[in-house]
């Protein structure tokens, strides 16, 4: 029997399910009434840059297919909160383009952010960041149980998931 046990807090997209979501939700964008006859539709998703565009003709028009993009995202389990939209800029023909990036990994603040709330929980667990990943490690299972049901009922910024539980 092992010693210590652990387990990895991380955030990772499932990009086949993004990649469904976003054909899922240009079908939709081509049979919706209110988008005929416009420029509203997402562009192609790029696996490796992790980088989508929208584009509309005007503002709420471009709410609206980031709408339809995060209830097909929903649908597929995929968190909304991974998407970071830059800034809206003009596009020819009058138009909007907004180029919007996912958040994969966990940054630094927020890794620190974490480290410090399991801390407060006052377990006996050890928390160390490594990269883009938080490991927790403690003698005991109950413990890191714990630690996975606070920070599910009180969830961070940020989407993640919890593997490697050894």
């Amino acid at each position: 029997m092992a010693s210590n046990h652990t387990f990895d807090i991380v955030n990772e997209i499932d990009l086949q399910a993004m990649d469904d979501a976003v054909v899922q939700a240009r079908r939709e964008i081509a049979n919706r009434y209110d988008f005929r006859g416009s420029s509203a539709g997402l562009g192609d998703f790029d696996r490796k840059e992790k980088m989508l565009t929208v584009t509309a003709d005007h503002e709420p028009q471009l709410e609206a297919v980031i709408q339809v993009l995060i209830s097909k995202m929903v649908k597929r389990s995929v968190d909304p909160r991974t998407l970071d939209p830059q800034k809206v800029e003009a596009a020819t023909h009058k138009t909007l383009r907004q180029v919007i990036k996912l958040k994969s990994g966990i940054d630094r603040d927020t890794a620190k952010d974490l480290q410090k709330r399991i801390k407060d929980m006052d377990m006996k667990v050890n928390v160390s960041i490594q990269g883009e990943t938080l490991r927790v490690a403690g003698a005991k299972i109950d413990d890191l149980q714990s630690v996975i049901a606070a920070l599910k009922a009180n969830p961070p910024a940020v989407p993640v998931q919890f593997t490697n539980f050894r």
